[in-house]
């Protein structure tokens, strides 16, 4: 007969395996930083021996490397949807600037994983986070470069400039204003960017 204090480790399907051991990895990560967290933390946090977990993760860098990659794509669907949702400018920026909000606010602080790392200057992690922002910024340029005839590389120094804005003003909002709503923020912002990018003539279809 089995000893009762024993693990139970509850048969899960590799896929809904994986998305448990990345969940528990994304609560030490982000608590931790990536030097501090430990395989066995998160084994425990997940409820699974560590050889489960080295079964799916080789190594604590090949863990971390996963959830920033998932953590980087959530952030740039989510300003991609945001630009998709509407034709009308003022609210592309609206939803823009709402979208980095709530990567910041939604996400299980993942968004330290990008712009907090302790493990800023590894190769591979740089790769992400410069392809997850360069994605953004992509994704904002197009819209721009469609509807007001700006040529690339200006509607690419405008399109930095709103994803570092939103980026940087999402994180202190969270970190430093807390008695600013978030829909005070979000209203804030997006009427500074829109009285800028507003300026830009609307180029119609030809």
């Amino acid at each position: 007969m089995a000893d009762a204090t024993t693990r139970a480790t509850p048969r899960l399907s590799r896929s809904a395996r994986r998305i448990q051991l990345m969940s528990a990895a994304k609560a030490a990560f982000v608590t931790q930083g990536y030097h501090a967290a430990a395989m066995d933390d998160i084994a425990d946090r997940a409820g699974v021996s560590k050889p489960v977990l080295y079964q799916h993760f080789p190594s604590k860098l090949e863990l971390y490397l996963a959830l920033l990659n998932e953590s980087a794509d959530e952030m740039v669907r989510l300003v991609r949807a945001a630009l998709a949702a509407t034709t009308d400018n003022h609210e592309r920026v609206d939803n823009a600037v709402a979208a980095y909000f709530s990567f910041v606010a939604d996400n299980g602080q993942a968004y330290r994983l990008i712009f907090e790392s302790d493990l800023r200057g590894q190769l591979d992690v740089e790769r992400i986070v410069e392809r997850s922002t360069d994605d953004c910024i992509s994704a904002i340029t197009d819209t721009i470069t469609t509807d007001t005839g700006v040529d690339v590389e200006q509607a690419r120094l405008l399109a930095s400039g709103m994803v570092g804005l939103s980026q940087v003003s999402a994180r202190y909002w969270l970190q430093q204003s807390p008695h600013v709503s978030r829909a005070e923020a979000i209203e804030l912002l997006s009427t500074l960017m829109w009285r800028g990018i507003s300026w830009f003539p609307r180029q119609e279809p030809v």
